[in-house]
């Protein structure tokens, strides 16, 4: 029997974030998807909120879509740009399927050249933050500020394995409950009710009702070939650190086994001046579990 067809609006859910958050909402907030070309039929796609000049840009992590930093730029109140990284959301996926931070840098540079060029901050969070730290080095006039939420140069194969664990599961499932079930026993920190709106996000309901994932899995492997990719190094991303101008803050949610003492200190060794602000009960995906907190968080260092 084929699944029940569900609707989705990709701008119709933002009162839902509203309502759990305790969010004030009046009429839905102005947003848009705009693409960008970064090499001929290739284009990075991305959530342009707002009506005046962005003043932040925001990159989000492996396997996740623009659409994971909904209730936070609904908190923060500023116009912002949400990156759907290549592979990921609308976003196009590249023919070598390697999204790794140095080549996501160079792509997401073009993105902000022609959609933010003059925004104060970039926020990136996970891989989404490596690729933070590569652009910053690379393009400083592009990054004035810079905000890294739960990840390190430092993360390694033991520290990422339940996010990859996650990530490699299956590619398509029966049903939207079948999907929803594996994200709720991996996310354990996060509602059920923004895991739903994320799914209908960063997945999609196939002709005969079953479900699959948005995202070029590719890069990941899966559990049944899972040395497709072998876990990533990072090159040279810790001298990138050090060579960093600009202010920065670390968020690290303190219930997510991707940063680690070591990692902090070492990234305070190699940038003193750091900013390190700790996140009690939020895991990995410090956006999903203490959204108003992270947007207090982000709106004090951008107006800092």
């Amino acid at each position: 029997m084929a699944s029940e067809r569900i609707d989705y609006d990709e701008f119709g859910l933002f009162h839902e974030n509203a309502h759990e958050y305790g969010l004030p909402y009046d009429a839905p907030p102005t947003v848009r998807r705009m693409a960008v070309e970064i090499e001929p039929e290739l284009s990075l796609s991305a959530l342009v909120w707002g009506t005046g000049p962005p003043r932040v840009v925001f990159l989000h992590g492996g396997a996740q879509n623009a659409h994971t930093w909904d209730t936070v730029v609904m908190a923060l109140g500023e116009p912002v740009v949400c990156i759907d990284l290549p592979g990921h959301g609308h976003s196009s996926w590249w023919p070598d399927h390697r999204y790794w931070p140095h080549g996501n840098a160079t792509k997401v540079t073009r993105a902000i050249e022609v959609l933010a060029p003059e925004a104060e901050m970039l926020v990136g969070m996970s891989l989404g933050g490596l690729t933070s730290i590569a652009l910053g080095a690379g393009r400083p006039d592009l990054v004035r500020k810079l905000y890294v939420v739960d990840v390190t140069p430092g993360v390694d194969a033991t520290k990422g394995k339940a996010v990859a664990d996650f990530i490699r599961g299956p590619q398509t499932f029966a049903s939207y409950d079948d999907l929803l079930a594996r994200t709720v026993e991996h996310n354990p920190t996060r509602t059920v009710e923004s895991l739903k709106r994320g799914i209908l996000h960063n997945a999609h309901q196939l002709d005969d009702g079953s479900w699959a994932w948005n995202y070029d899995r590719s890069f990941t492997g899966s559990e049944d070939e899972p040395a497709v990719r072998e876990f990533p190094s990072w090159g040279n991303l810790w001298e990138l650190v050090s060579a960093l101008p600009m202010p920065i803050v670390l968020a690290r949610g303190m219930l997510s086994p991707v940063v680690d003492d070591a990692d902090v200190a070492e990234f305070l060794r190699r940038r003193p001046e750091t900013r390190y602000e700790k996140f009690d009960g939020a895991g990995h995906s410090i956006q999903g579990d203490m959204p108003l907190e992270l947007a207090a968080s982000l709106k004090a260092f951008l107006n800092g």
